[in-house]
């Protein structure tokens, strides 16, 4: 979208949808015929335009897209969204954003897609993506801190995705450890970090977040580990993609700002309220392990969860899939 056309769409984001061609006219520096063409390029895009003679231009309706542009203009943030890539269609926004990272990407860069045709979940597990329904995102970061420190910043990106859900609808959502947003005890986010470090340091992490927002109960695989919704199924009403996306970005700026400044404590207090376990028992199947039954007792500073076992002991795990009872 041409950038003349993008100031457009924020002056109609900023005043309500109304805005004079008088103003429009002065705030481009272009004149009354140029901005009649620029209204005409987002016409072309999407977005529903009206002239009211002697008032001006209103936006009536805008099209469901993640493209820069939309998402930019409902965005508050210091470091994330820096840069904005929407794509078509890649094989997973992780990968895409991993070889920007190598190749030199600024901190805050955001890749999202319409599509994914090989979307990244958890232990090598895949992650359904069909085109224009859902959000498939993954964010550059490059924090100063060490590598095993790394994985809090997956209750980040958890808490953050609970906000936004809560800001966007009247849903009520839990997180689920490690890296699962539910609704009623079904899917509806999962998370995937990635990480390139040494030793004594991160050259950048990868948040992957991706989110069923418009998906229909006849797109859900079958073949699913565990029960999954979307939010359309669960609240009955469509989610705005590029709304949602920059609700969840301020909120994940935030909470990244704070996890710099003050660490780990404040997001790890929140993330336990509103964990779906807290205080309950869970069993833990841990990759072929014999299960561990016990109930939940937190997560250590390191994001580890912890299982009072019925003996008093606490077991500290790593990894594994938990039910609870």
């Amino acid at each position: 979208m041409h950038q003349k056309a993008a100031t457009i769409l924020r002056l109609f984001r900023h005043q309500g949808g109304l805005v004079s061609g008088e103003q429009l006219s002065r705030e481009l520096g272009v004149s009354r015929t140029a901005v009649w063409k620029h209204i005409s390029t987002l016409r072309a895009a999407g977005y529903q335009v009206e002239a009211l003679p002697s008032r001006g231009y209103r936006l009536v309706s805008s099209p469901d897209t993640l493209a820069a542009e939309e998402i930019s203009v409902q965005m508050n943030t210091a470091v994330i969204g820096r840069q904005l890539i929407n794509l078509a269609t890649t094989a997973s926004t992780n990968s895409e954003a991993f070889r920007l990272a190598e190749e030199g990407a600024a901190e805050g860069t955001v890749v999202t897609a319409d599509e994914q045709s090989k979307g990244k979940g958890r232990l090598g597990r895949t992650w359904s993506s069909p085109p224009g329904a859902n959000l498939y995102c993954s964010v550059i970061l490059r924090p100063r801190i060490k590598p095993f420190e790394a994985p809090q910043l997956t209750f980040l990106s958890a808490v953050a995705v609970a906000r936004a859900i809560e800001q966007t609808t009247d849903l009520k959502p839990e997180i689920k450890w490690p890296n699962d947003v539910l609704i009623g005890g079904k899917k509806v986010a999962g998370l995937l970090n990635e990480m390139s470090a040494e030793t004594d340091g991160i050259n950048f992490v990868i948040l992957g977040i991706g989110v069923n927002l418009n998906m229909t109960a006849d797109q859900l695989p079958g073949n699913l580990r565990h029960p999954a919704t979307s939010l359309f199924i669960e609240g009955k009403a469509k989610v705005g993609r590029a709304r949602f996306t920059a609700f969840l970005l301020n909120e994940l700026d935030r909470l990244y700002a704070g996890f710099l400044d003050h660490g780990f404590t404040l997001v790890r207090r929140e993330w336990q309220e509103r964990c779906n376990a807290d205080g309950r028992g869970v069993v833990v199947s841990n990759h072929g392990c014999d299960d561990i039954r016990g109930r939940f007792a937190g997560i250590d500073t390191d994001g580890a969860l912890l299982v009072q076992l019925p003996d008093g002991m606490v077991e500290r795990i790593l990894s594994g899939d938990v039910r609870v009872l």
